[in-house]
This record gives structure tokens, sequence and C-alpha cells, in this order.
């Protein structure tokens, strides 16, 4: 089980949803996470592999490296 704190007033809007829905505002709650996680994730795996880049923990190649391997030298 997970718990979180809302400001006051994210939890009125909350609160007025599920009651004008008849939902719950777990439900909501659900909503939001499971739409909003894939762009967190995202977001912050770009973010850790920038990171990594600028540590020389990641590996890259310049462009003309990436077209001369793929045979796209012109």
């Amino acid at each position: 089980m997970t718990s979180v704190r809302l400001d006051e007033e994210t939890e009125a809007r909350l609160d007025r949803l599920a009651a004008q829905t008849n939902r719950s505002k777990a439900f909501y709650l659900r909503e939001l996470i499971e739409s909003g996680l894939p762009r967190l994730e995202r977001e912050y795996g770009i973010a850790q592999l920038a990171s990594d880049i600028r540590a020389g923990r990641e590996l890259t190649i310049s462009h003309e490296e990436m077209k001369r391997d793929l045979g796209l030298d012109d």
C-alpha cells in the first residue's frame, strides 16, 4: 500500500471529481499514475542516459562513424 499527501486545493479538486462522477478518489489516483508513469519513466531515463554520457559511463560514436558503420557514406 502507498499513501500520498496532497495539498488542500488538489485534495478538494479530487474530492469534487470523485463526487461528481460517483467514482472513488483511488480510482482517479490510479488513472493518473498509470497514465503518467510512462512519461516519467521516459523523461527520467533520458536524463539518466545524458548523465551517464557526460560522466563517460555510456559509450557514444560520432555521426560520421555511424554513417560509415551503416554504409551510408556518399
